[in-house]
């Protein structure tokens, strides 16, 4: 059964008639979007701008039972692929996008939007998973390839999505505990420069830093430090300076010494290599204890930025995790650091 009855019209002849499909106009290195709509009747002063776009015929059709047109598909194709804190935009030239309704973490099943995209005359493609994204921001589009498409077809794809393949997650605001060691600090040789830099980066994230600590090089002074901010409810806590191989480099013996399930100690990431992730009972529940290294004090993008947003948006970041990071995690340390538009982290 053929889908379309299609009859071919010079186009100096179609006044009067109705289009079925949106017309495309590009003007190069300018813009690229509908001349006229699907459903715009023909006049005669749109003829030479359809001849302008290289449009000497154009096609009637009507259409044949059983087949979706791309518009109607869209419709149907982005109500199964969104997922929490997104809105769906209407088809423009057979397309609709995903819009991100809050700022937070873009979350993809990657395996879910490989499967859709093989079923063929499908199409759904996205920006990169865990990727932070503002609200307003277009995070995924999605379209048949044909003009219209069988009814089949559709519904194998809403059998295949039983879930969202796209979402956001917001970040949730965290109260932080900062231990900040150091001999040269506590003792106040030099003024701390690492508190101002996660105070500005966490506010960006919607968090803030309760209090900053400087119990200096000691292992115990530093294990009651984080003890005393797991205690007094703190959400997440951040350990900086130490977390190398010198003698007196002492955060992650002391992070133990707190009680700390630790998850990792290093990562595969540059810059960022001496991070470490441990978990630890408070009075908040279970909360990330993070030792952070010195790169992330004079680096615009490191390890920071790509775990912490994870686990303000409530995801439980693992060993593994940790260890896919290899793939992507170096730093290519652009003149112009656009990060997270990058391959960074991805």
């Amino acid at each position: 059964m053929s889908s379309l009855a299609l009859k071919t019209i010079p186009v100096r002849d179609a006044v009067g008639c109705v289009l079925p499909h949106d017309i495309t106009r590009i003007v190069p290195g300018q813009s690229k979007g509908p001349l006229f709509r699907k459903g715009h009747i023909i006049r005669e002063e749109d003829i030479p701008a359809l001849l302008d776009v290289g449009k000497e015929h154009i096609y009637v059709f009507s259409l044949s039972d059983g087949f979706v047109h791309e518009d109607d598909a869209a419709k149907r194709l982005v109500q199964k692929l969104a997922g929490n804190n997104l809105e769906t935009t209407e088809p423009k030239e057979g397309r609709s996008d995903l819009r991100a309704t809050c700022s937070g973490l873009l979350c993809v099943d990657v395996e879910l939007l490989n499967a859709v995209n093989s079923l063929g005359e499908i199409t759904c493609a996205s920006l990169h998973n865990l990727l932070p994204v503002s609200q307003g921001q277009i995070v995924a589009g999605t379209r048949i390839v044909p003009l219209v498409i069988e009814e089949a077809k559709l519904q194998a794809f809403e059998k295949l999505v039983t879930k969202p393949v796209i979402e956001v997650l917001p970040l949730a605001a965290k109260k932080v505990g900062l231990v900040s060691t150091g001999s040269e600090i506590a003792h106040g040789r030099i003024t701390d420069a690492f508190g101002p830099v996660l105070r500005k980066k966490f506010a960006l994230l919607g968090s803030e830093i309760l209090d900053q600590r400087f119990p200096g090089d000691d292992i115990a002074s530093i294990a009651q430090a984080i003890v005393s901010f797991a205690n007094a409810g703190a959400e997440m806590i951040c350990v900086t300076g130490g977390m190398s191989v010198d003698p007196d480099d002492n955060s992650p013996k002391a992070i133990r010494e707190a009680g700390a399930e630790i998850i990792c100690y290093g990562a595969p990431v540059y810059p960022g290599a001496m991070f470490l992730l441990a978990w630890l009972n408070g009075k908040a529940g279970r909360i990330p204890v993070l030792g952070l290294p010195g790169c992330v004090m004079y680096h615009k993008a490191s390890i920071f930025d790509i775990i912490v947003p994870r686990l303000l948006a409530g995801l439980e970041v693992t060993r593994e995790d940790i260890v896919a990071l290899g793939h992507g995690g170096f730093c290519a340390q652009c003149a112009n650091c656009r990060y997270p538009l990058c391959s960074f982290g991805k």
